[in-house]
């Protein structure tokens, strides 16, 4: 039974309320519906939109009484400027503040909207959490990390294979920018600049906090196809992009050539390590945290191959005569743009912790995504793209 459970010093886990900032997102509802299935928590669900989490909220037809009760409750609240909110952080336990833009296609095109979300909005949350002594985990990115050191070595120089000179440790590796008029760094600086506030809350006022850093987290329910549940005009992110390539029978656009080098893991295994720092504060408490799969790691063209082998083999279409074609950052993402070589996470700190390691195959977790992709939003787009007939 969910009330026996307890935690990784044998210690009983007791029932608590969670505020989840962002509750309505990718990541958000995936955590949701693991809290609900597997313990007893209750969740004070914030967000404007729904969408994802509505089969949580509302019974089905076939269906007429949720198995969790009212353990989830929806309240429609933009934090910028709703005095509602340190009212349900007083009312939690403990906060999770998801909130954030993290579309790389927005950091250029809208750089003041960007700083806002993820550090001025941001920074109720914190003074909210301070003031009532209440904990708070904040979710951050892996791209605080920046550029890696070897980065700026020369390209055969045997450095470059050196771990030390490209995995990212919490409590190591420098956060490297690059310069101002890049504006794609805007989200990290603004990332990383947060992360400074909440450690320094901990150190002088005695926050309860631990911030995650996600190395690029895949699954269902991630981002948007756009023109079917998305602006027409949107870029999500790699996956969400190729995918929507894949759905429409075009080729896949690499930008740079693809060179960049990613690591991705899967949502339910990220998931896993998110309710561990949940239910063993005591182990959680003032670290931050990678979490990532190190095993999973590819070029960005590797991994537009691999999606393309694995959506013809869900969907049973051919491989187009061109599956993918090459496109600079300046004309895909405008003026501005900067990337990172590599983002390959160490993951010492999580394993002593909390124990925690990833187990998903990239083969596996593409092989998941893009089943759930081809399912929800292949018809859409056949009909969205449909050449409509000429009447006679």
């Amino acid at each position: 039974m969910a009330g026996a459970r307890v935690d990784l010093d044998g210690r009983p886990i007791k029932p608590m309320t969670i505020c989840m900032i962002g509750a309505g997102g990718f990541i958000g509802s995936h955590l949701c519906e693991k809290l609900l299935a597997e313990t007893q928590h209750k969740i004070l669900a914030v967000d404007v939109y729904n969408d994802k989490i509505r089969h949580l909220l509302e019974p089905g037809s076939s269906d007429p009484a949720l198995p969790w009760g009212d353990r989830i409750q929806f309240h429609r609240i933009n934090i910028k400027h709703d005095s509602r909110l340190e009212g349900l952080i007083k009312m939690a336990d403990l906060t999770i503040n998801l909130a954030a833009i993290c579309t790389p296609a927005d950091y250029n095109t809208r750089p003041l909207d960007t700083i806002y979300s993820n550090f001025i909005d941001a920074l109720p949350v914190v003074k909210y959490c301070s003031e009532n002594n209440k904990r708070l985990i904040h979710f951050s990115t892996c791209e605080v990390y920046g550029k890696t050191i070897g980065s700026y070595l020369p390209k055969d120089h045997p450095l470059r294979q050196d771990p030390s000179f490209y995995v990212l440790k919490e409590d190591d590796s420098p956060c490297i920018f690059g310069p101002i008029e890049k504006q794609r760094w805007s989200y990290a600086c603004a990332k990383q600049l947060i992360e400074r506030l909440i450690y320094a809350e901990g150190a002088e006022n005695g926050l309860e906090f631990t911030i995650v850093r996600p190395f690029n987290w895949i699954g269902p329910r991630m981002d948007f196809i756009p023109g079917i549940d998305g602006p027409s005009e949107g870029v999500p992110r790699v996956l969400a992009c190729f995918s929507n390539n894949l759905l429409r029978r075009e080729p896949l656009k690499l930008v740079d050539g693809g060179q960049s080098q990613r690591t991705f893991v899967y949502i339910k295994d990220a998931i896993e390590a998110v309710l561990l720092m949940i239910e063993n504060p005591a182990r959680a408490n003032g670290h931050i945290f990678n979490v990532g799969n190190p095993n999973n790691e590819v070029t960005v063209k590797q991994l537009a191959e691999m999606m393309t082998e694995v959506y013809c083999k869900v969907s049973g279409e051919p491989v187009l005569e061109q599956p993918t074609i090459d496109i600079s950052s300046k004309d895909f993402y405008g003026v501005g743009y900067d990337d990172s070589d590599k983002r390959i996470p160490d993951m010492t700190i999580i394993n002593k912790q909390l124990g925690w390691n990833p187990k998903t195959s990239l083969w596996d977790l593409l092989e998941s995504t893009l089943t759930y992709q081809h399912r929800t939003y292949a018809e859409a787009v056949k009909q969205a793209t449909a050449k409509p007939v000429a009447s006679s």
